[in-house]
């Protein structure tokens, strides 16, 4: 089979276990391992694989961005995915509103192309800047606006599509016969009075297949079936999809209650009302955002037990603003707020995009898990089902957080269903579930599909006729049953194919992580990952900096998802031979250990802590690669250079000298070596040179010894990387902090984070670094005394990987909270000087490019520094994803040319754009090593531009 497509095909066709893993699964419960992986460049591409595929009796996948849930987009046999290359919105016709797309194309990518027009297609689901139309048009997927635009059947006109048979046709509507299918004609004469009363009958009754479209009184419409039907009776080569106006002056009210339940009796009363969404959100999930991000992340909200988030819009803000206000006043809420467009409705909206990987977790801590996560009732019903829901999870112990489409009747619940050992409770509950559904004449899906966790059930939700009519479908498009098999039609056990119970616990091993925040278990930790795809965004618009190795290759092999799913099915075993395999190596390989998904991923995935984990567990007791050494052990060698650094900087600064250490040490020859001070900070400090000729302390005054009276003390915690490459950072902030009113405090002793050691997995090492270190912050932090960080990389260990490789140390907690960056400490309410007497200084005359380090990131976070620069008066253009280099990352031997692409995402465009006074603002060292080296711009640290104000 492989041969017959690499000879057919000009895309790429990969059968390699570490790429089967990636793909046996998808944002579902769900595991099935396909034979291979085929990239199609083009549709000529997609029709060879169907005609290969069909000949041999191969089942057949077709894949956008992986993100269904209900496993609809995992197979055996072949998986195509669309999202590599078959990818081009083709066309935009404004003055018919409507668009030709590949399948493959990202629906955020299609809303840009149309928005020139003033044009958007209207449903959004919240994976929008990920899923693409294909997906999309295969689920019927809805998102918050299909209250006012309907459900993707609804925009779609015409399809390019190739069944089972082979049989390649364009579905519109208007054609009674079907023409293009024979057969189906009689198929919907023989059933309509069964198609006229079990289908059609509330908009969100996606389970199944959509029959009632091709009713005459319906328009006979081919191409409104076909979407929903989850590939399972053609495959998608082109699509025209009908687009909308662009609502101006949109406005979201935020109403609170009770209960959900509550909110929920409230739905009927502001549907008549016309609003463009209604959304309900549990207030557990915004707890989780409030614990994860900080209680600044959300808006200030209405008090309740949850929210119904209810969007309007109008000809101008003023009639927005009225219509807003008439929906309280329909409303039963007694409390209420409303957020004109602006950050805090957009804050609002990101928390409720996030739900399926806010919901992974609930309130105790617990996995959830999808399955029942897609019910739609009428929406009149929605109070009493949910209701009768609750006391279905009440009786079998789970719990859950539920949001979703209000409006429409759906509910988007993952439940804490125990799945670490079968599916036993799974299928009971299911059913039950099911059974209440049906009840309620609602649907088992609203608009995931059905796929392999709900298909089973079926029968409960319709009658043995229609489940008849549907086979009738599935025989008559694809008589061979090669496409998407196992689902709707003949479709597996719910219960078949879970990924979660084969994978056994990894408990901790001596000297690696605690992973306290997953009971202890390596296993829960990379389970985290539910597949919902955020990675694969480009979500710097927004500030996201996840993930930048995916963003330069846009190879699913390298992105966090997918690196989360060989790690999975690494520890599965049955593919993957283990955390130690050349398969799990590989695909960690172009991790840059940004850590931005441990801050981006809505479900919390941290893969530069399981990179660090999985070097440790391959390495330990062993040799390691040379690099592990070189640079793993960088403080080491500063220290010694710094015992001559005027000769190594000379010798370093002879080229062919300086390529031969660099691939010697593992390190790309492409690469410079970064000069050593001549003179230590640390070195500088015992001299007395805080003394001298720096401004705010008396001369003669002993360093870390405090001026006459009282004034609060702070240590300078020097990190190894300001010490040794770039002391002017510490000297600067010593003036910094003097002249804003502190006593500056330099420990004796030099107090390593163990940074190099963590990312190169040398956790034994970094352990022993870290002891020491807090013997010498420890008991500055146990008394109160803020500590300041300088470089983010070093500060963020301290803030996050300190915490779990010493989760029972007292003095761990204490540090890290003790622990801030300058800006900071000069921004908090707690730690800033008293504005009279000091005040940051004026800034207005600086434009700068300010690159935020990923660790900062992801890790403190970077608003304290945005706030001080902008109250300063600085303008700032704030960047958003990694510089490239990260630390280790770019220097090594592979990384270059990745470290480059990472780099011309955001890094070296704007330092080509920016103007001749700009200056480029920096924490990181590795983000100012990087600018330099690859753009020939000198950056610098933000306590070396206060400094140069004093």
């Amino acid at each position: 089979m492989a041969a017959a497509l690499r000879t057919t095909t000009r895309g790429i066709v990969d059968s390699s276990t570490r790429r089967r893993a990636e793909y046996s699964t998808d944002a579902s419960n769900y595991r099935v391992v396909p034979e291979m992986v085929v990239f199609p460049v083009s549709t000529d591409d997609v029709v060879a694989t169907l005609d290969v595929t069909r000949e041999l009796g191969v089942p057949l996948t077709a894949r956008g961005a992986g993100t269904s849930v209900a496993g609809n987009s995992i197979g055996p046999g072949v998986v195509i995915d669309f999202s590599r290359h078959v990818n081009r919105v083709l066309s935009v016709d404004p003055e018919a509103r409507t668009a030709r797309i590949e399948p493959g194309v990202v629906m955020s990518t299609l809303q840009k192309a149309a928005a020139p027009h003033g044009l958007r297609f209207g449903p959004d689901p919240s994976t929008q800047n990920r899923a693409t139309l294909g997906g999309m048009i295969g689920n019927n997927a809805c998102g918050p606006h299909a209250v006012a635009y309907g459900r993707t059947a609804d925009n779609v006109v015409e399809l390019d599509v190739v069944d089972g048979t082979g049989r390649r046709f364009t579905a519109g509507k208007g054609d009674p016969t079907f023409a293009a299918v024979p057969g189906l004609a009689r198929i919907v004469r023989d059933n309509m009075a069964l198609i006229r009363t079990e289908f059609g009958r509330f908009g969100r009754q996606v389970s199944g297949y959509s029959v009632e479209h091709l009713l005459p009184e319906n328009g006979s419409d081919l191409a409104k079936f076909l979407v929903g039907s989850e590939g399972t009776l053609v495959t998608i080569l082109e699509a025209t999809v009908s687009l909308v106006p662009v609502p101006s002056a949109p406005t979201l009210v935020v109403l609170a209650y009770e209960d959900m339940p509550t909110a929920a009796d409230d739905v009927p009363a502001l549907l008549s009302l016309n609003p463009l969404a209604v959304e309900g959100l549990d207030a557990r999930l915004v707890d989780v955002v409030r614990r994860a991000k900080g209680a600044g992340s959300v808006p200030e909200l209405p008090p309740g037990a949850g929210w119904m988030m209810v969007e309007v819009g109008g000809a101008t803000p003023e009639e927005a603003y009225a219509n807003a206000e008439a929906i309280v006043a329909a409303s039963a809420s007694t409390s209420t707020r409303i957020l004109p467009a602006g950050p805090d409705a957009t804050a609002m909206w990101q928390i409720r995009a996030d739900g399926a990987g806010l919901a992974g977790r609930t309130p105790a801590g617990e996995q959830a898990w999808p399955g029942w996560e897609d019910s739609a009732v009428p929406p009149e019903k929605l109070g009493a089902y949910l209701r009768d829901l609750d006391a279905l999870m009440a009786r079998y112990g789970v719990d859950g957080l539920p949001y979703g489409h209000f409006g429409d009747g759906c509910v988007h619940l993952r439940i804490d269903i125990p799945l670490e050992t079968s599916g036993s409770v799974l299928r009971t509950f299911m059913t039950e579930a099911a059974e209440l559904v049906a009840k309620y004449g609602g649907s088992l899906s609203g608009e995931h599909g059905d796929g392999r966790a709900r298909s089973e059930l079926l029968p409960v939700m319709y009658s043995p006729e229609a489940i008849s009519l549907f086979e009738q479908l599935k025989a008559l498009f694809d008589p061979q049953d090669v496409l998407n098999p196992g689902v709707i039609v003949r479709p597996n056990a719910v219960d078949a194919d879970l990924r979660r119970p084969k994978a056994l616990p990894v408990l901790p091993i001596k000297g690696g992580f605690s992973f306290s925040h997953d009971h202890g278990d390596m296993t829960q930790a990379v389970h985290r990952c539910v597949g919902v795809g955020k990675c694969r965004a480009d979500s710097s618009a927004s500030g996201g900096f996840m993930c930048p190795s995916y963003q330069a290759t846009k190879d699913e092999k390298d992105v966090t998802r997918g690196r989360a799913r060989v790690l999975q099915d690494a520890i599965n075993g049955t593919l993957v031979g283990g955390l130690t395999s050349p398969e799990v190596r590989d695909s960690l390989d172009l991790c840059l250990s940004c850590k931005a998904c441990s801050a981006d991923c809505p479900a919390g995935v941290d893969m530069a802590q399981y990179k660090a984990e999985v070097l440790h567990r391959t390495y330990q007791g062993k040799l390691r690669p040379m690099n592990h050494y070189a640079l793993g052990w960088l403080p080491r060698w500063a220290r010694l250079a710094g015992m001559m650094p005027r000769v190594i900087n000379a010798v370093l600064g002879i080229r062919p000298l300086a390529k031969l250490v660099l691939s010697l040490g593992g390190m790309d020859p492409r690469r410079e070596v970064p000069k050593f001070a001549e003179v230590p900070f640390r070195t500088w400090w015992k001299r007395g040179g805080a003394t001298n000729g720096v401004p705010g302390l008396a001369v003669g005054q002993t360093p870390g010894r405090p001026k006459a009276g009282k004034r609060p003390q702070v240590v300078l915690w020097t990190d190894s990387f300001s010490d040794a490459l770039a002391p002017s950072v510490p000297q600067s902030a010593v003036a910094v902090l003097d002249a804003a009113g502190y006593d500056v405090i330099v420990p004796d002793q030099q107090a390593c984070c163990g940074l190099t050691w963590i990312s190169t997995g040398q956790l034994d090492g970094a352990r022993k670094r870290l002891e020491n270190l807090l013997q010498v912050l420890g008991p500055f932090a146990v008394n109160g005394i803020p500590i300041v960080g300088l470089e983010p990389s070093c500060t963020a260990v301290l803030r996050s990987d300190l915490l779990d490789l010493f989760p029972d140390d007292p003095r761990a907690k204490a540090v890290a909270g003790a622990t801030n960056t300058v800006a900071e400490l000069l921004t908090r309410p707690e730690t800033r000087p008293a504005p009279e007497t000091w005040q940051v200084p004026d800034l207005s005359d600086v434009t700068a490019v300010v690159q935020p380090h990923c660790h900062q990131h992801s890790v403190m976070g970077f608003a304290a520094d945005e706030k001080l620069l902008r109250g300063a008066g600085a303008t700032i253009d704030t960047l958003a994803g990694c510089c490239g280099l990260a630390g280790n990352f770019g220097m090594e031997k592979g990384h270059y040319d990745v470290s480059v692409q990472v780099a011309e995402n955001a890094l070296l465009p704007a330092l080509r754009k920016a103007g001749p006074n700009d200056i480029f603002l920096a924490d990181g060292f590795s983000c100012r090593t990087q600018a330099d080296q690859l753009g020939g711009v000198q950056g610098k640290a933000l306590v070396e531009l206060l400094a140069e104000r004093l």
